[in-house]
């Protein structure tokens, strides 16, 4: 008989991956027009790939009303409404869209699917983060393309590479884990 909801390991680790995003955050490198580099999108993937869907869109989704609710876990100790609906918020709130396509992409245990899943995910990012950043700034979108996703993409590259190759491996441990 399948087990509905979550177990208290799932809670657990649901958690502990909201924190490590958190504290993932807190690794930034300053950029121009306000948009940070921050290694909270590599832990967002890892997410996605170690948790899954379900578990891994839940846990960044508990990361974000964290935030929203003024705890001080997005770059730089930032945290609050003025946050999440300031110029990044597109990219914050769409953070759980990122987990959730990158965890359909690995749960299918298939690396064309995997690769997809993390390249999707990070393109949505993109795309609302732009998008948000160009509606609340009055700029163009071209401007916010410009300013908050081609900087990015060599280290975001990176990054698609890292969960895709570590967190395979890591979710395997996982699943080996002793209950």
């Amino acid at each position: 008989m399948k087990q509905k909801g979550f177990s208290t390991y799932d809670l657990c680790i649901i958690a502990v991956f909201a924190a490590i995003i958190a504290v993932m955050a807190q690794i930034v490198i300053p950029m121009p027009y306000g948009v940070p580099m921050t290694m909270q999108t590599l832990a967002i993937m890892l997410a996605g790939v170690m948790l899954g869907a379900k578990r891994g869109f839940i846990a960044v989704l508990l990361y974000v009303l964290l935030g929203a609710i003024g705890a001080p876990v997005f770059a730089a100790m930032t945290g609050g409404p003025g946050t999440v609906f300031g110029p990044t918020g597109g990219f914050i709130l769409s953070f759980p869209l990122l987990a959730l396509s990158v965890g359909l992409g690995a749960d299918q245990n298939n690396k064309l699917w995997l690769w997809s899943g993390l390249v999707i995910g990070v393109s949505i990012n993109y795309l609302c983060g732009a998008a948000y950043f160009s509606i609340i700034t009055s700029n163009t979108f071209q401007t916010a393309t410009k300013a908050c996703v081609l900087p990015f993409i060599p280290t975001d590259i990176i990054k698609i590479l890292i969960a895709g190759l570590l967190g395979i491996k890591i979710r395997r441990l996982l699943k080996q884990r002793v209950v």
